[in-house]
């Protein structure tokens, strides 16, 4: 019997690392409390890494903590689960598109925010890949993503004693991290190459699985390079023009190599931003390699291509010098058989110096159809785009939109998910999408005010002493100093706003301090109190980002605001999902029209949050007057300090008259009834359309599986 029982403990240890490898784990919660209970100290130091956590557990420990029967049992449920989920294949495609042509989908962005033990995305472009990877798993959309191996990740932010934003950028330990080296059939790295300017870059990539999806990374740092070029990938957005262009060769034309090499045949290429377009120039090798004429070629490139556009500001845009086109891109012009002067014609904008050349533009005329990532945003495309337009201008993708989502499930904590799993009998993922459901659960009868206001004080109580934490370890800007302090940061019974995006100026992460006098009254009404927790980075070379970032770090010093300002250092997923869990409001406040659409306010709803935004992106189609509050209206005044006065003096007055009226209003037995009323048509109206998985569904049916 011990023999049998050995060889038995042995298979599930072989069970568990195998999972660790598989990303299904991160939005899996029950998963991911039995890897923080092997080891708590290496859950935590890795960033929740189970593989790093696993690395530090014996085979001998390993199945001695199996003996615990309560512990095997939790052990052996959540790898049911898991062999359930990766056995078992989603109908809703089939059912849907079963008449038509469903094959692979290429998605290839410049980051993937997978989860936080994997620091390779900068922001929202990232994490929405991630979500998007995600949904694509579990609505069994066939799906290989490809983007670029940062071993130094994006940066790690600290903030010094004067308030200034510091850089530092360690190296990622590889041998302890959920991903693979991709070997040839012989069990070496597969190596491809691509020839930028006079140099041969040699790369490998990196898998990694997530759920029933594949994601491929692309990493320069290998014996072949000179040092130079070794390093090309070390970094997310880092170094000059130069670096980036070079970047996303790798990117676009080594990808489909990589994919060509794996023998995945896709049948359509996604475009997700710009970064990725030079896809596109390989797809067009390959087809005039074939002998097609041109014109035919070009045709057969944009049969294949789809393209996602995310910036609705002109500059955002990548663009590149002729010099610099002709320097880089020579060898594949050369390949292709085609002048710098044709090449160059493929992302020259009519509207500027025909010697730059647009990458926008590129995926524009290469691929078959287009999309903004809002209604409003699909609006400022086409402004922002109409003079591509016309009869006498060559093939351009018309733009439509698909508004971004969230992958709900990535979002939430063990609390959250015991909450509604308590609630559905285990069900409520599979009705993600399902209106009649959430108007069924949001229903009083199904889920009363007590328990929705009972989770709401369990997950603001989570927060606060996850900031009280943070702050012992030096992570957290608040103005207080030392252990016994820690008690007045933050209280857990006081309406919390939160404010986690990245330092862009556009995004105003300052304006609820534009009046500094009307300000301080707002955050000290004796009996409607409020505190607001900020998060985000400002891009290393973005001045004016870090300046408003100083800011926030003075108004945490300013001993009006003392307790109640709060700056968490190095934002990444983890701070993001305890931050949407336990806030009450989160803010978003975007000079219109620039928010794209934003995603960080849709991760809230599940946790029963609510929304104050401005009426921009997603919020414009969300808002109906029940479900949170908008900021000012749709005008826009004719300059930004005129916006910023006008939407700051919106804001005090609808803190004053609406939002803290209906937190702090409450009943005989201390329930906020209209606060949770909010909550109840937020839960109603906005899940079951800002997710992913609708998200995903609408572009297979727009454009990855489209009615031939």
């Amino acid at each position: 019997m011990k023999k049998e029982n050995e060889i038995h403990y042995s298979e599930i240890v072989k069970s568990l690392k195998h999972l660790a490898y598989n990303l299904w784990w991160s939005w899996y919660p029950p998963a991911r409390t039995l890897f923080d209970e092997l080891s708590p100290l290496a859950w935590k130091l890795s960033n929740h890494n189970p593989v790093a956590v696993l690395a530090q557990c014996s085979e001998a420990e390993l199945r001695a903590r199996l003996g615990d029967e309560d512990f095997r049992r939790r052990v052996m449920s959540v790898l049911s689960s898991y062999e359930g989920y990766m056995s078992s294949m989603p109908e809703c495609v089939k059912e849907k598109f079963g008449t038509r042509r469903i094959g692979t989908v290429a998605y290839f962005c410049m980051e993937f925010g997978l989860h936080e033990c994997l620091p390779m995305y900068s922001g929202g472009l990232g994490t929405l890949a991630g979500d998007h990877a995600k949904s694509a798993s579990d609505l069994g959309i066939p799906f290989v993503g490809v983007g670029l191996f940062y071993r130094q990740g994006y940066f790690q932010q600290k903030v010094d004693a004067a308030g200034i934003q510091q850089e530092s950028y360690p190296h990622l330990n590889t041998g302890i991290i959920p991903a693979e080296l991709v070997k040839n059939p012989s069990g070496k790295p597969l190596f491809q190459m691509v020839e930028i300017g006079s140099n041969k870059v040699y790369f490998q990539a990196w898998r990694v699985t997530v759920g029933r999806s594949q994601i491929y990374l692309l990493d320069t740092d290998v014996p072949q390079n000179e040092e130079l070029l070794r390093g090309l990938t070390a970094i997310a957005y880092g170094g000059d023009v130069t670096t980036r262009i070079r970047q996303e060769i790798v990117l676009g034309i080594g990808g489909v190599r990589l994919l060509r090499a794996l023998k995945i045949e896709p049948s359509v290429f996604h475009i997700n931003e710009g970064h990725a377009a030079f896809l596109t120039l390989e797809l067009l090798r390959e087809q005039l390699k074939l002998g097609k004429p041109r014109s035919k070629a070009e045709q057969a490139v944009q049969k294949q291509c789809v393209f996602t556009t995310h910036t609705p500001v002109s500059a955002g845009h990548d663009r590149f010098h002729r010099e610099l086109i002709e320097f880089t891109l020579k060898p594949q012009a050369a390949a292709m058989k085609l002048s710098i002067d044709d090449l160059m014609s493929y992302g020259q904008d009519p509207a500027m110096d025909p010697t730059v050349f647009t990458m926008t533009v590129l995926a524009l005329r290469l691929s078959r159809a287009a999309n903004a990532v809002s209604k409003k945003h699909e609006e400022v495309s086409h402004k922002m785009w109409k003079h591509l337009y016309g009869k006498d201008k060559t093939h351009v993708a018309e733009i439509g939109h698909v508004t971004n989502g969230v992958h709900i499930q990535s979002w939430i904590p063990r609390s959250t998910w015991e909450f509604w799993e308590r609630h559905d009998s285990h069900r409520w993922t599979e009705h993600l999408m399902d209106k009649e459901y959430w108007k069924h659960v949001s229903d009083p009868e199904v889920v009363s005010d007590e328990e929705i206001w009972a989770l709401r004080c369990r997950l603001r109580r989570e927060l606060t002493e996850c900031i009280r934490n943070k702050a012992k370890e030096g992570q957290v800007r608040s103005g207080f100093s030392g252990e016994p302090s820690l008690e007045h940061l933050l209280s857990p019974d006081v309406l919390t706003i939160g404010f986690a995006r990245r330092f862009a100026p556009y995004k105003r992460a300052p304006l609820i301090f534009h009046d500094i006098t009307k300000a301080y009254a707002l955050f000290n009404t004796p009996d409607r109190p409020l505190q607001i927790i900020f998060a985000g980075k400002a891009h290393p070379r973005d001045n004016d980002g870090k300046a408003y970032l100083h800011k926030i770090i003075e108004m945490t010093h300013d001993p009006r605001f003392l307790g109640k300002v709060i700056f968490i250092e190095n934002y990444d997923i983890d701070v993001a999902r305890h931050l949407v869990s336990g806030c009450d409001l989160w803010l978003n406040a975007p000079r219109r029209p620039l928010e794209a659409s934003g995603t960080s306010g849709e991760k809230v709803i599940v946790n029963c949050g609510l929304n104050a935004s401005v009426l921009d992106g997603w919020w414009m189609e969300a808002y109906n007057k029940k479900n949170g509050w908008a900021i000012g209206d749709t005008k826009v005044p004719a300059t930004p300090e005129e916006q910023d006065q006008s939407d700051a003096d919106f804001l005090y007055r609808l803190m004053h008259e609406e939002i803290l009226p209906a937190f702090y209003q409450r009943d005989q037995k201390g329930i906020p009834r209209k606060w949770i009323a909010h909550i109840r048509n937020s839960l109603r109206t906005i899940i079951p359309t800002f997710n992913t998985h609708r998200m995903l569904m609408e572009y297979a049916d727009k454009y990855y599986f489209p009615v031939e």
